[in-house]
């Protein structure tokens, strides 16, 4: 299915992550892990950008790299771009952040781990010391949904490590994205009678409900965002159980990591930033655009130098975006 058959083929790695950071953690999770990296065909890694795909909700960086119908999959993308002449090469890494709760959002948490660590600490050392990419200045993050909130969170605390981020279709204005869905879970969780039953019910199966699958990860977030260590997989919930009203303490805790309020007091960092991308689209069904437009706003007002794109979609089957952003971060690194 790849959409250019005539474009030379790079090099898929298979390594191992044994991490030290995800020894012991809360949720239980593996601390070996496997990270996948694309080298162009032609090189070998040395003295290329490196760019990390932190993937969405519900999937882990290797799912990127499977065979894709009616597409291609991200190797192929690179493939294409590179063999082409519209991307400069670069090694791209696709590691394994899969967690017990569907997913991640690439910060530290005291429930989830401390996916921000594992990633700056212990993935890019990884990969770099293996093919030596990357390097201060040369090192780029993207992804979309959860990726892309992780990408433009990275971007605003780790300038330090990120020269470059893309956030396609990311998590912000948390008010608009996540509370909606508090009654829903309320209703399920009073039906179970817990979050350790709803939960444990969960992973029994056999076949997974898409709703389900949703309020898990609502569930993730509470962990993510404001984790208690003593609950169970560190879940507590920003809402009373029983009018679904605000718990401004915690809610306080959950807007603190909302992008659109880092931008109030964080904007130098991104000003350190090679290369900044943004994008959504304009019909999101989580309604994801419009805490985009906020930050944007907020980004111009600042003098962030930054692209901010809204393309005629929703939030489902959008990779094709990256034929806009991985140019764009490997042309900034190279």
């Amino acid at each position: 299915m790849r959409l250019d058959r005539a474009a030379p083929r790079g090099k898929l790695h298979n390594l191992i992550l044994d991490s030290a950071l995800l020894r012991g953690n809360l949720l239980g999770d593996p601390h070996e892990r496997d990270v996948v990296v694309y080298v162009p065909d032609g090189h070998d890694g040395s003295d290329l950008p490196l760019l990390v795909d932190i993937v969405g909700f519900t999937a882990g960086g290797p799912a990127h790299v499977n065979w894709k119908n009616f597409g291609e999959n991200v190797p192929e993308r690179l493939d294409r771009l590179i063999g082409r002449g519209e991307m400069p090469p670069a090694v791209v890494a696709f590691p394994d952040c899969f967690t017990r709760l569907g997913g991640n959002q690439y910060i530290n948490s005291a429930a989830m781990g401390p996916w921000e660590d594992v990633l700056i600490d212990e993935v890019v050392p990884l990969i770099e010391q293996r093919f030596g990419c990357g390097g201060d200045g040369k090192r780029g993050i993207f992804g979309k949904s959860s990726g892309g909130y992780g990408s433009i969170v990275h971007a605003f605390r780790r300038p330090d490590c990120w020269a470059a981020a893309a956030c396609h279709s990311g998590d912000m204005g948390f008010e608009l994205c996540y509370l909606r869905d508090m009654p829903a879970l309320l209703r399920t969780l009073a039906k179970k009678g817990s979050i350790e039953k709803f939960i444990t019910d969960f992973e029994a199966g056999p076949k997974w409900k898409g709703g389900d699958v949703h309020l898990l990860m609502s569930l993730a977030m509470c962990a993510t965002y404001d984790p208690d260590p003593s609950a169970f997989c560190g879940i507590r919930l920003p809402v009373d159980a029983e009018t679904c009203e605000l718990i401004e303490e915690r809610w306080q805790n959950w807007r603190l990591w909302d992008p659109v309020n880092m931008a109030d007091d964080k904007t130098d960092n991104l000003k350190k930033l090679k290369a900044l991308w943004i994008d959504c689209g304009d019909i999101d069904q989580y309604e994801l655009v419009y805490g985009a437009r906020r930050l944007h706003r907020k980004l111009e007002a600042a003098g962030v130098d930054h692209v901010y794109e809204e393309f005629p979609d929703n939030h489902s089957s959008v990779d094709y975006r990256m034929d806009r952003s991985l140019p764009f971060l490997a042309k900034a690194l190279s």
